[in-house]
């Protein structure tokens, strides 16, 4: 069903919702032709993060990105909530889109969310780009460690109840104060219209229960995900895209492929890529969408150890 929000009427993206498994998931869309592209945000995000990137991406693909459940207008998650049951969400809209195999994005603590779907539903994912995204049971958990330079976020979101209590009415100052200030470099990238729409859905009812869920899956996963990456590696070309964190995510992923592996350091770059550098991520995007989507032609070579290093614009 196509719908309008508010706040967030961009030209060319189109409003939709999708039910899956008694939860109604908000998604946008852009693009009449090409390879599908699914674009899956982190936190403190929703698709709006995507929302500069999606216009440079459509001209050459059909391109949709996902309010997970428990963010954004999506409907919230309940106390049981994990990347099990998100990806199982991603599962259900790619079929009632009818475009699999897709070409998955997903950044952020999403990681799991995308890695469960692309490794117990290879039909559903034709590559994976991984954007500043790490995995449990890889180092993934070590970001909690504040002893050790970890984030204390992590902790209250994990906690049950926590978020609500020490969050709730403080959306704004979350996001424009702290989350987007310490993790950005691009200076002027994240605007006021950025923060007042994440912090919309943020305040909304339920606006916590996505995240609260995925983190405490995070900390309680990484036995599940190692064993799955043991068993099922990725196969399929994987690119992966590092900014503020530096090669934890090309490290990450070289971990739990068997397979191609391309990475790209966008130099200048804070931890907010799609929104701090558009125009240097679709262009590493399309190209190596371009090169997945010709298997007829010569390939260049993207495994080893072999690392690109693009510069921000300004």
């Amino acid at each position: 069903m196509s719908v309008t929000m508010p706040n967030t009427s961009i030209p060319g993206i189109t409003h939709h919702t999708a039910q899956v498994d008694g939860a109604e998931l908000h998604y946008v869309s852009a693009g009449a032709e090409g390879s599908p592209v699914l674009l899956v945000h982190g936190f403190p995000e929703t698709w709006w993060a995507f929302h500069r990137l999606i216009p440079l991406l459509a001209g050459r693909h059909r391109v949709f990105a996902v309010d997970l459940r428990g963010f954004g207008d999506s409907s919230p998650a309940d106390a049981s909530h994990d990347s099990t049951t998100a990806a199982a969400d991603l599962h259900a809209l790619i079929e009632h889109l009818g475009v699999g195999p897709v070409h998955l994005t997903g950044q952020d603590i999403s990681g799991a969310t995308v890695f469960r779907l692309a490794a117990t539903h290879p039909e559903d994912v034709h590559s994976l780009t991984a954007v500043e995204m790490g995995l449990p049971g890889f180092g993934l958990e070590g970001l909690g460690d504040v002893t050790h330079g970890g984030s204390w976020h992590i902790g209250v979101l994990a906690a049950p109840g926590i978020a609500e209590l020490l969050l709730a009415g403080r959306e704004r100052e979350l996001l424009a104060e702290w989350a987007f200030p310490s993790m950005t470099a691009v200076d002027g990238a994240i605007t006021a219209a950025d923060v007042d729409e994440l912090a919309r859905t943020y305040a909304r009812p339920g606006g916590w229960t996505g995240a609260t869920g995925l983190y405490r899956s995070m900390l309680a996963e990484g036995d599940s995900i190692r064993e799955l990456a043991r068993t099922r590696p990725l196969t399929i070309p994987v690119l992966a895209v590092g900014a503020g964190g530096g090669p934890f995510t090309e490290q990450t992923m070289r971990q739990v492929t068997d397979g191609a592996v391309r990475s790209v350091q966008l130099d200048g770059v804070g931890h907010y890529a799609a929104l701090e550098a558009p125009s240097a991520l679709s262009a590493t995007l399309l190209d190596f969408l371009a090169d997945v989507d010709a298997p007829a032609r010569p390939r260049r070579s993207y495994g080893g150890q072999e690392t690109t290093t693009l510069e921000a614009e300004t």
